[in-house]
């Protein structure tokens, strides 16, 4: 039996949680899923979401977070390099409690769903929901997130895949994070939506 944490949340985070776009809200509804705060997020696992951890972030998470995030602080580039540290970060701080250490890249399930593993939609989430604390946290200068987006696969062959998405505020382009592609705790590909849509 999981017993989640009752954290008392500052004001500023409960204003932050109201700001969210509402196309990454109603993702998370569709799931099930409570709405990320920088205190407490679900890590999906197992295929589909079917596992669901519940983690409680500290304060000396989010100094580590804010640490990752300084090296980026340059440019818009540099900062989506400090990104990847820091999701790749993340996998590796909530894989004790989720039983994630030996996720690999490219897990499906589609003949053995193993709780200890991820497919895209999980990695997808999982993704979104820590770049969601970052962007409550404050720590981007350069992005702001988006809903999760998915592409179809070539002439109906293969499977959709779907990826975390940060648009860069100057221009607007739109930058696929996509940690599915990665075992556990290895930085995500950080590619042009874009050229990631025509990867199939």
């Amino acid at each position: 039996m999981v017993v989640f944490a009752i954290v008392a949340m500052s004001v500023s985070v409960v204003a932050a949680a109201a700001n969210i776009d509402e196309m990454i809200a109603k993702r998370f509804e569709s799931m099930s899923l409570p709405t990320p705060t920088p205190t407490s997020v679900v890590i999906c696992h197992g295929f589909g979401c079917r596992y669901r951890t519940p983690i409680v972030l500290s304060a000396s998470d989010h100094a580590k977070l804010t640490q990752l995030l300084s090296a980026g602080r340059a440019s818009a580039d540099a900062e989506r390099k400090a990104v990847a540290q820091a999701v790749a970060w993340f996998e590796t701080r909530v894989a004790p409690e989720a039983g994630t250490a030996s996720a690999k890249a490219y897990a499906t399930g589609v003949f053995d769903a193993q709780p200890s593993q991820f497919d895209c939609i999980d990695a997808s989430t999982n993704t979104t929901t820590m770049l969601l604390v970052m962007s409550e946290l404050g720590l981007f200068k350069y992005h702001r997130l988006i809903a999760p987006v998915s592409r179809n696969p070539f002439l109906g062959l293969g499977v959709i895949h779907t990826t975390a998405v940060l648009v860069e505020l100057q221009g607007g382009r739109e930058w696929a994070i996509d940690s599915w592609v990665r075992n556990n705790g290895v930085p995500p590909d950080v590619l042009p939506l874009k050229t990631w849509y025509a990867g199939n």
